[in-house]
């Protein structure tokens, strides 16, 4: 998941101009160049550079989970009323800025920080002399914000909702603490003095925000944040035309077995046979996973806790999934053996 908006890497595909008046239209072109971005006017206002919408409501209605960022030139009350229907959760909204049409305020409304509405609206200010409005707490604390501090670590955010009570407590000035085994999480000097490392979560009580760094599950709660390293990696064996659905299944039940995390999975793993199957490549673009196939003598020569004639008899080795995990986390231990469904063989190993 991007957590922040980056300038650099937009495309017109990634970035909404909404335009409502001739002043707006006029600015909106401009924006669009810089951008860039896809600019859009009303029919009647439109000319070629812009693309015509009868109504705005219905716009937003298509566009909103289609694009990284919105940016309305208009009113802050006509852009609420043109998104709230459509608010999934901070986790999954877009960008949303408002830039009215004489450019003096640009107001992050929306996914300020994983998003990155509150960089858009600077990066909007500084491209029309505007004053950039941004209004999440730890911003105007000026405190590190934990989404990204995590999006800098290269650390996935799971169980978001707890980000309130993390970033509530780093505005205040509290200490927040964190469990990382994995020494992951490194922020810099004027961010870390915000947290104090434990050894054990346990250290930290019920009420107390807690970050935990770790590959594993644990009880989600709305105090403990998980930020999830992208070490494990996920050996799959499949038969022909395995759905995604089974094969995601099978990883859910394996990852819940052994009470590690989803999320924490950062490479997919298979028999050279296999890179053509859609079942399987779309369950790796579901995890959010890379994905690398071996060949039959790579997986030969790792030896493995369960080897299986079945695979030996129609892949011509005696292991798919293990062998798999293990090549795919550079040599790492297993941390959930050989598992099976209907359709599918799952093995999961730690990156050394």
């Amino acid at each position: 998941m991007a957590y922040a908006f980056s300038m650099n890497a937009s495309t017109p595909g990634d970035v909404a101009v909404y335009a409502v008046t001739a002043k707006g239209l006029a600015l909106g072109r401009a924006l669009a160049r810089e951008l860039p971005a896809t600019l859009y006017a009303p029919a009647r206002l439109a000319d070629g550079g812009a693309v015509p919408f009868a109504s705005l409501s219905e716009l937003v209605a298509e566009t909103f989970h289609q694009r990284r960022a919105h940016v309305f030139l208009c009113a802050c009350g006509i852009a609420v009323r043109a998104v709230a229907p459509h608010l999934r959760g901070k986790a999954v909204d877009p960008a949303v800025v408002c830039l009215d049409d004489a450019a003096t305020f640009a107001v992050s409304l929306l996914s300020g920080h994983l998003g990155g509405a509150n960089d858009l609206a600077r990066r909007l200010a500084g491209l029309t002399g505007a004053v950039p409005v941004v209004t999440t707490a730890t911003d105007a604390a000026g405190a590190p914000a934990i989404e990204l501090l995590a999006r800098d670590a290269g650390l996935f955010l799971d169980n978001p909702v707890a980000t309130r009570r993390v970033n509530a407590a780093l505005a205040a000035g509290e200490p927040v603490a964190v469990f990382d085994p994995l020494g992951a999480f490194t922020p810099p000097e004027a961010a870390a003095r915000h947290f104090v490392w434990l050894a054990d979560p346990a250290g930290a009580g019920p009420d107390e925000p807690l970050v935990v760094v770790d590959w594993r599950a644990g009880p989600e709660t709305p105090t403990r944040l998980y930020l999830r390293p992208r070490v494990l990696a996920a050996g799959i064996g499949c038969r022909k035309g395995a759905s995604a659905e089974a094969i995601l299944e099978l990883v859910d039940a394996a990852c819940r077995q052994y009470r590690l995390a989803p999320a924490a999975i950062g490479q997919v793993a298979s028999i050279e046979a296999k890179r053509h199957e859609p079942g399987l490549l779309e369950a790796a673009r579901r995890l959010g996973a890379g994905i690398v196939f071996f060949s039959a003598d790579e997986l030969s020569g790792i030896s493995v806790p369960h080897p299986s004639a079945m695979a030996a008899k129609h892949m011509g080795v005696e292991s798919v999934c293990e062998a798999a995990a293990i090549l795919a986390a550079n040599r790492g231990r297993l941390v959930a053996p050989k598992t099976k469904n209907a359709v599918a063989t799952l093995a999961l190993a730690l990156a050394r």
